[in-house]
């Protein structure tokens, strides 16, 4: 069975809605106040979300605009899927070595140009190697790590795929 490309847009869009849903119910109902780095994963969810809406609703005919849309997906949930490795690294680090807890992030985006926002967040914070929430002995970052690899290799796919 042969998935259209606007099938697999579809499926990443699906994607993005069940991922963005889920982390706004842990943390507007279970309680869970996201660190900068779970923000910072939100945001290329959200992208590659908003690139697959696009690429469905477009649907162009040339293969280098299917090629287009796929890449720039591809690099925002690329992006989770890294600040996700990096948080799950942070969360396995001897409790020596963690960084200490610095401003929050609205703190950060007022006060500092982006460039410095963007370095301080991705260095890390005591307060991202802390595990709030786990299933089957992994934690969050760690299952969304996984999420995230699994949109990726979607991505992968529909960038590098044969169309007609």
């Amino acid at each position: 069975m042969q998935l259209s490309y606007r099938m697999v847009n579809a499926i990443l869009l699906l994607g993005s809605i069940v991922g963005i849903s889920f982390a706004l119910y842990l943390e507007h109902v279970q309680g869970l106040n996201p660190c900068p780095l779970c923000i910072f994963q939100r945001v290329g969810l959200i992208v590659m979300g908003l690139i697959a809406l696009i690429a469905l609703l477009h649907n162009p005919r040339k293969s280098w605009l299917k090629r287009g849309y796929a890449l720039l997906s591809t690099l925002a949930i690329g992006w989770s899927a890294g600040v996700a490795a990096r948080h799950v690294w942070l969360q396995h680090l001897p409790k020596d070595q963690v960084p200490s807890c610095g401003p929050g992030l609205d703190y950060l985006v007022e006060a500092l140009p982006f460039k410095q926002v963007l370095q301080q967040v991705l260095t890390g914070s005591g307060e991202c190697a802390e595990i709030d929430w786990s299933f089957l002995g992994q934690s969050l970052p760690f299952w969304s790590l996984l999420f995230f690899s699994a949109l990726l290799l979607i991505n992968l796919w529909q960038l590098f795929r044969k169309y007609k």
